[in-house]
């Protein structure tokens, strides 16, 4: 397996679903950032189940820093966090041992793992992992602020209904920070929550698309072809499974349009040079160019539904007909959105180091 994205700032993970512990390691964060406890809290407790949206499975995310930081700074070596697996109920699981579940990784991890893997609520491949991401991206989050980088993201469409887009940058993303349900448009989510429970209801689940904003990042960063911001960030993003695409900017519409219609024209702004428009959503020849990085994410709807599917036994080969049974989150639009503004923290904190240094983060 391959556990670890980065090159100079390095994130690894390490644990599955029902297992004793989830364990982050963010390496190579330079000594004397801020590690701010309580927003770490606070990030984890954006992530957590809380209400009719969500998964059952409660879990208190007691995490503890088991090193990298003294006196609340980072001290330059690897940090290390874990997260207990308090609320498990492996029992749920144990009539789908040998059921390949329908969208999930059961039949792929088979294959590659010889069914040696843990399977008990995804295992390794559970949505679970992603505490790890969400506390680890808590400091990335903290040490980008202090350099005037803000990340939110919003669900921008849900089961048929829409949000509104990103309009007043970086105000938007301040409104998210306060917002209990990650969008811009109250009546949203209202609605959004509302088709959602009815998903549950009848036995299914629901997907939607995200939007994400970068403001504050400097122009320059990132390298062209293979080493592209657009890349990086994808490589990311398609890490967490229930992701099925990414677009920038105005992504797969920028087709259809005319180059009088997509080209950003260049102007100034205090001295600085801007673009009039961002309908390449921040990059240019995969480096930054100073705007706010904008794109979408497609989450797929939970794999996990009540309804009959059909399915084979990977022990006996024949065909079978499975009901999911346990806990599971009849859309994960809501959870994955601070999963994404701490992913991309950690990648944009490693391609800084990368344009500028290690000690680029520090206060």
């Amino acid at each position: 397996m391959k556990n670890s994205i980065g090159t100079s700032v390095i994130l690894t993970l390490a644990g599955e679903s029902h297992g004793s512990e989830i364990c982050a390691v963010l390496d190579g964060l330079a000594p004397g950032i801020p590690v701010d406890e309580a927003f770490l809290a606070a990030q984890l407790a954006r992530r957590r189940p809380a209400g009719v949206t969500d998964t059952a499975r409660r879990e208190a995310d007691a995490y503890r820093i088991v090193s990298g930081v003294r006196e609340g700074h980072t001290t330059g070596a690897p940090l290390c966090i874990l997260i207990p697996n308090a609320d498990v109920r492996s029992a749920d699981y144990e009539a789908l041992q040998e059921l390949a579940r329908p969208s999930h990784a059961d039949w792929a991890a088979s294959a590659k793992y010889g069914g040696f893997e843990d399977r008990s609520g995804g295992g390794h491949f559970s949505g679970r992992i992603t505490v790890g991401i969400v506390a680890a991206g808590a400091i990335a989050l903290s040490a980008l602020k202090a350099k005037g980088i803000a990340i939110g993201t919003h669900i921008l469409r849900c089961a048929g209904v829409e949000d509104r887009p990103f309009a007043a940058l970086p105000a938007d993303i301040e409104t998210l920070a306060g917002a209990a349900f990650p969008v811009l448009d109250e009546a949203a989510a209202t609605e959004m929550t509302q088709a959602i429970a009815a998903a549950r209801a009848e036995g299914d689940s629901v997907g939607g698309v995200l939007q994400t904003a970068v403001c504050g990042f400097p122009a320059g960063v990132g390298e062209p072809w293979f080493g592209s911001v657009e890349g990086i960030l994808s490589n990311a993003l398609f890490s967490l499974g229930g992701v099925k695409g990414v677009e920038f900017g105005d992504g797969f519409a920028i087709a259809g349009m005319k180059g009088s219609e997509a080209n950003d024209a260049f102007g100034l702004k205090d001295g600085r040079v801007v673009t009039l428009s961002n309908h390449s959503g921040g990059v240019n020849g995969g480096i930054s160019n100073g705007m706010p990085i904008l794109f979408n994410t497609a989450v797929k709807p939970t794999p996990s539904i009540s309804k009959p599917q059909q399915s084979v036994n990977l022990r006996t080969g024949e065909i079978q007909t499975l009901e999911i049974k346990g806990r599971h989150d009849p859309a994960i639009v809501r959870r994955i959105c601070p999963v994404v503004d701490a992913l991309v923290a950690i990648v944009l904190c490693d391609l800084l180091a990368l344009r500028f240094g290690t000690d680029y983060l520090k206060p």
